[in-house]
C-alpha cells in the first residue's frame, strides 16, 4: 500500500515537472518567434557593425541562426506546437478533462504566449544570443520535417526578406531620429536637414536649383573693361562673371574676377583680350548629384542650363537692352515641376570653323577638350544650337544650397541684406 502510495505520489510530480517544462518550452519557442523573426539580416548586420560592443557580440552569434529564416520559422512553430500539444495529455492524468482543457489554455495564454513574447520583444537580441546554441539543436532535430516546408515557403514566398527602406521612409525614420520629434533621438536639426537634403538631391533637376538668366550679372565679350564696368563686377561681388557674346542668352564663356586684379581701368581692355574660360552647358532635367560629380572634377564651377526649344517658340533674339541684368541671388519660384525627359549628361561649347554647336546633350561627360580656356583668335566665336535655349545658370553653390537646404550668405550678399 505505502509502495502504491510513494509510486502514485512519483508519479504526480513527475507529471507537475513535466507540465512546468512544457510551459516553459512553448514560451521559450513562441517569444523566440517573435524575438528572433523581427530582426531581418539588415537590422543584424547594421548591428554587428555599429552597434554596442555587446550588440556587436550578440548579433554574431545570431546571424548564422537567422541566416535560413524560413528554416528558423518552421523549427520554432513546430516545437512550439509540439509542446502545446503535448501539455493536455499530462494534464489529463491530474484532472478532469474540463479542467486539463481550462488549465492548458490559461498557462499557454499566460506563461507561453503573454509573457515571453513581451520578455523577447524587448530583450530578443540578448535571450536569442544565449540560446542560439540551443535553438541550433533544435534545427537539427527537426531538420527533416522543417526543411521540406521551408523550401516550400522559399519557393513561394522568395528566400530573401530585406527591409530595406525606401528614400521617403528613410526620409521619415530620420527625422524621427531627430531631437526636435521629441522621440529621444540625437540628431541635431542641422544633421537631419543635411541628411534629407542629400536624400532628396537625386530628385532635383537643375532647373530646381539654377538661377534664371533675367536674374544673372553678365558681361558683353565686346566690352571694355573700363572703370565703370570693372566697378560693376567689384559691387556684384562674385568670383566668377559670365561673358556672353552678341545677345545674353548666348553664354560662352566665364572670367575669374581674380584674373582681373593685374588690369588697370584706365587701358580699357576688351573682355575678349582677357582669359575666358569654356563654360559647360547642362539639360534643364540634369540631376542635381550628376552636376555635383562633374563640379568636382574641376573644370568649372558654373555652368549654363539650357532646354530644348519646341517648336512653336521662336528663336531668341533678345537684345540686351530687351533683356534686365542683376545680380543672381534669388531662386527659381517654382521647384515642383518635374521633367519626364531621359537624363542627359552637360557637355562644353565647341569652337569648330563653324563657328556654331551642332552637337547634342548625349554625351556622357562634357567635351574634353586639351585646354578649359575659350581660344578666340583662330576660331569663331560660339553660338547656341538653334535647338536650344539658355534658360538659366547654376553654379556650385547653388548645388550646395540644395544640399544643406539653406541659404549660403557670402560678405557680400550680408552687406546687401542689412541695406
Amino acid at each position: 500500500m505505502a509502495v502504491e502510495y510513494r509510486c502514485c505520489e512519483t508519479k504526480f510530480f513527475l507529471n507537475i515537472g513535466v507540465i512546468a517544462l512544457l510551459v516553459v518550452f512553448a514560451g521559450l519557442m513562441s517569444g523566440l518567434t517573435l524575438g528572433l523573426m523581427s530582426l531581418s539580416l539588415v537590422d543584424l548586420e547594421v548591428l554587428a557593425k555599429s552597434g554596442t560592443p555587446q550588440d556587436r557580440k550578440h548579433a554574431a552569434k545570431i546571424q548564422p541562426v537567422v541566416k535560413k529564416q524560413h528554416l528558423l520559422l518552421c523549427t520554432l512553430l513546430i516545437c512550439n506546437a509540439a509542446a502545446m500539444e503535448a501539455l493536455p495529455i499530462f494534464l489529463d492524468s491530474l484532472v478532469t478533462a474540463w479542467g486539463a482543457i481550462l488549465i492548458s489554455v490559461t498557462l499557454i495564454l499566460l506563461f507561453g504566449e503573454i509573457i515571453p513574447q513581451s520578455v523577447c520583444s524587448r530583450y530578443g537580441l540578448a535571450i536569442g544570443a544565449a540560446v542560439a546554441p540551443f535553438v541550433r539543436v533544435l534545427v537539427w532535430i527537426c531538420f527533416p520535417i522543417a526543411y521540406p516546408i521551408s523550401k516550400l515557403l522559399d519557393y513561394l514566398l522568395g528566400e530573401g526578406h530585406v527591409a530595406l527602406f525606401r528614400r521617403a521612409e528613410l526620409k521619415t525614420l530620420v527625422n524621427l531620429h531627430g531631437n526636435e520629434a521629441g522621440k529621444g533621438g540625437e540628431l541635431t536639426h542641422d544633421e537631419t536637414t543635411i541628411i534629407a537634403g542629400a536624400l532628396e538631391l537625386t530628385e532635383k533637376k537643375a532647373r530646381d536649383a539654377m538661377t534664371p538668366l533675367s536674374e544673372t550679372f553678365a558681361i558683353d565679350i565686346n566690352a571694355k573693361l573700363d572703370r565703370k564696368l570693372m566697378q560693376s563686377i567689384l559691387d556684384k561681388g562674385h568670383s566668377r562673371v559670365p561673358v556672353y557674346y552678341e545677345h545674353p542668352t548666348n553664354i560662352i564663356g566665364l572670367i575669374l574676377v581674380k584674373n582681373l586684379l593685374t588690369i588697370h581701368p584706365s587701358d580699357e581692355v576688351p573682355v575678349k583680350n582677357v582669359t575666358i574660360r569654356k563654360m559647360p552647358r547642362v539639360p534643364e532635367d540634369m540631376p542635381l548629384y550628376d552636376i555635383l560629380n562633374e563640379f568636382q572634377e574641376g573644370h568649372s564651377h558654373m555652368a549654363v542650363v539650357v532646354k530644348q526649344r519646341t517648336t512653336e517658340q521662336p528663336s531668341s533674339n533678345t537684345n540686351a537692352e530687351d533683356l534686365k541684368l542683376d545680380i543672381a541671388v534669388e531662386k527659381p519660384a517654382d521647384k515642383s515641376v518635374k521633367s519626364t525627359k531621359p537624363i542627359q549628361k552637360w557637355k562644353s561649347f565647341p569652337t569648330n570653323s563653324q563657328g556654331s554647336n551642332r552637337g547634342t546633350l548625349k554625351s556622357k561627360k562634357w567635351a574634353r577638350d586639351a585646354a578649359d580656356v575659350l581660344q578666340i583668335k583662330d576660331s569663331p566665336l560660339p553660338k547656341l544650337n538653334e535647338d536650344e535655349e539658355a534658360i538659366g545658370i547654376i553654379t556650385m553653390e547653388d548645388v550646395i544650397e540644395e544640399l544643406l537646404q539653406e541659404e549660403i550668405f557670402d560678405e557680400t550678399d550680408f552687406h546687401e541684406d542689412q541695406s
